[in-house]
């Protein structure tokens, strides 16, 4: 074998050692490093779930597009992501106060349902739910700690907890479920609950969703079961929002 043949089997053997190199699985959990000027919304969009992908609120896409309550959008639809000019901005017209408000789903009977736990959670407060009195926190499972917030770093917008497969994942704060699907790149099977006009949570990586869009939860019920969709392994990827914007879970959650 002449020199020039055998520095081609060096490159040969040099490029099939390397190999194709694998994108990270389901690690992108953070806004987007540019934000556009409009999100095309596509199947299984809500107003919820754009405002959570660039950190905005749904009241400042609702205002900013004229959008008003229920907050329906439509496949295809532009929203804009900034404030337009004031000359321009479009119109909101307010739902009127003779429209039902939602009902809250009735108080549990006297039975202790077996999806919640029969001792009391350790509570934070903070906030207020509208009318109803303090917003409380607990946490929303039980799994050791593996991954904190860090405002600085990409992909940790939240904390992730460990657990097995199937292990229970509950509301940490009473709210309502406004987003319960899987059309967020990098979540996985996601739930996202409003508590307030403020706050909102995101419970991501699950295996199976068990609460509804649009229902109405306690704090601690059972809204989902632990997986890996979207991750590497198993594990609950938990988010606190206020106002739009990440902010760290462990100053809300009560200490274990």
């Amino acid at each position: 074998m002449d020199w020039r043949a055998g520095v081609l089997l060096c490159c040969l053997l040099s490029a099939c050692a390397s190999g194709p190199v694998n994108a990270p699985v389901g690690d992108r959990t953070r806004q987007p490093a540019h934000i556009p000027a409009t999100h095309t919304v596509g199947q299984g969009d809500t107003l919820y779930s754009v405002a959570f992908l660039y950190g905005k609120t749904v009241e400042q896409l609702a205002a900013w597009n004229g959008i008003r309550k229920p907050y329906t959008i439509y496949r295809g639809q532009k929203i804009r992501l900034t404030a337009p000019p004031r000359s321009t901005a479009p119109a909101v017209r307010n739902v009127p106060s003779s429209q039902p408000k939602p009902r809250v789903s009735s108080r549990p009977t006297s039975a202790t349902p077996s999806s919640v736990r029969p001792s009391r959670p350790k509570v934070a407060k903070t906030g207020a739910v509208a009318g109803r009195g303090p917003l409380s926190w607990t946490w929303p499972a039980s799994g050791k700690l593996i991954r904190r917030f860090d405002s600085r770093a990409a992909g940790k917008k939240g904390i992730d907890i460990a657990g097995k497969p199937g292990s229970p994942v509950r509301a940490a704060a009473a709210g309502k479920v406004v987003y319960a699907g899987s059309g967020l790149s990098g979540y996985g099977r996601l739930i996202i609950i409003k508590h307030n006009k403020d706050f909102l949570s995101a419970y991501a990586h699950n295996r199976k969703l068990l609460a509804r869009e649009g229902q109405w939860v306690k704090q601690g019920e059972l809204i989902a079961r632990m997986g890996s969709s979207a991750t590497d392994r198993t594990k609950l990827h938990f988010e606190v929002r206020k106002k739009g914007q990440p902010v760290d879970p462990l100053r809300y959650l009560p200490r274990k």
